[in-house]
Parts: C-alpha cells; structure tokens; sequence
C-alpha cells in the first residue's frame, strides 16, 4: 500500500469553487450588453446625463450612427464589452426614473392635479392657496380659472365624440406648476 499524505483540511474548502461559473458570467454579460443596446437607442441629451467613460460614450455614439446590421452587431458587442466597467445599477435606476418617473415627481403631479380640479370647482381653494403662496400673481390665477371654468362648462355640454377645450385647464396646471 501506497502512504499518502493525509490533505490538510480547511473549514473554507468550497470544492474549490471560488469565481462565478461560467454560465453566471454569461449572463451578467449578456445582461450588460442589453442594458448597452437600450443606452443605444437613448437620445444624446439623454447620454450626457448619465455618468459614462469617454470611451463608452463614444462606443454609444458610433454605434448609433452605425447603419450595417452587422456593423451595428459588433458595435453593440463593444459597448456591452466597455460597460463592464461602468456603473450598471446607477444607470440602471436613471434609466427606470426616466422610464417611470420618479414616485415623488408623479406625487407632486397628482397634488397639482387635485388642487387645480379644487381651484375649479371652488373659491375658497384660491384663498387658501394664497394663503401658503402669498407672491402669486393673484390677477393671473382668477383669470385662469375663470376661463378654465367657461372651458368645463363648455365641454359638458359637447356631444359625443366631440373633442373637449383644454388650453385654460392646462395653463392653469402650468401656472400652479411654476408657483411651486
């Protein structure tokens, strides 16, 4: 019988797995060239607020005015190679906000929506906002809605199909936008 040296054991022996398999590695790859192809179809001004290298940001750039189908292949291929060292969740999470918006932008949207339905259907709503915005332009915010109130009388009384006014409600939106 053969000796053989007893291997040393230790409590972090893992099978001797310590990276990702490689179909792991494939996926985040393939992952960040997906994530690379919607930074492709993204305008510029758009580009230009994300935190990308100015090698990345040119990938992008000649990828989006590449026209042959392969060409464009083997560019978003590059981009999806440049992006491993990118910050994939901090353009990940832009690229959602300006995909859903953020929670509290469409908040704010709704409590202006709310309130200029309120200045509409009640004058005490002007009151109190001039209360909480006493610089308003008070002139301004009556004429308003006086017209945005002769817009929803008018349009109650259109038949079906009928396609309602909607410029006073709007720049009613706009102007209690601009006050906040």
């Amino acid at each position: 019988m053969y000796d053989q040296p007893d291997s040393p054991a230790t409590d972090d022996d893992d099978g001797g797995y310590d990276r990702p398999s490689k179909s792991q590695v494939k996926r985040e790859m393939l992952a960040l060239t997906d994530l690379g192809k919607e930074l492709i179809a993204l305008s510029p001004e758009r580009l230009r607020q994300l935190p990308l290298a100015e090698r990345l940001h040119d990938a992008i750039r000649e990828a989006q005015r590449t026209t042959s189908r392969e060409g464009l292949r083997r560019q978003t291929h590059f981009v999806g190679k440049l992006m491993r060292d990118a910050p994939a969740e901090e353009i990940r999470r832009q690229l959602d906000v300006w995909r859903n918006g953020s929670r509290e932008e469409t908040a704010a949207m709704h409590r202006l929506e709310k309130l200029r339905d309120r200045l509409i259907e009640d004058d005490t709503a002007l009151t109190e906002l001039l209360n909480l915005h006493p610089g308003a332009d008070v002139q301004q915010l009556r004429t308003l809605i006086r017209e945005a109130r002769k817009e929803a009388r008018a349009n109650a009384g259109l038949q079906q199909g009928q396609e309602p006014k909607r410029k006073h409600y709007r720049a009613l939106f706009q102007a209690l936008k601009n006050l906040e």
